[in-house]
């Protein structure tokens, strides 16, 4: 998978599923490559998905899990900053899954 189709657009994507521009990204292409995860987009995936974008804004960079977790607890509160309800929302990786989906890079420190 080297592309997708959005809208008419096709959207380039590296070898691993991620977006290689990213200002590819849009709502509907989260929707295709979170479909692809067979992950179904909530309003709690989207949450999460937001606070990535606004880490990545931040920093300049995708952050691994412990970082991951501890920002989402930070905005969202503790009950959500844990990985395991991380886990749940962006099985098996969430780092990786979650930052795919924000149409963000790769982490640099996650396999």
């Amino acid at each position: 998978m080297n592309k997708l189709l959005v809208q008419g657009r096709e959207i380039a994507l590296d070898k691993e599923g991620y977006l290689r521009n990213l200002e590819d990204w849009s709502p509907a292409v989260a929707e295709q490559l979170a479909g692809a995860e067979k992950i179904e987009l909530t309003e709690a995936h989207w949450e999460v998905i937001r606070l990535l974008q606004a880490f990545y804004k931040e920093f300049e960079l995708s952050p691994a899990m412990r970082p991951l977790v501890k920002y989402i607890g930070q905005h969202l509160g503790a009950e959500k900053g844990k990985s395991i309800y991380l886990m749940q929302l962006f099985p098996p990786s969430p780092a990786k899954v979650a930052s795919k989906i924000a149409g963000l890079p790769k982490p640099t420190n996650c396999l």
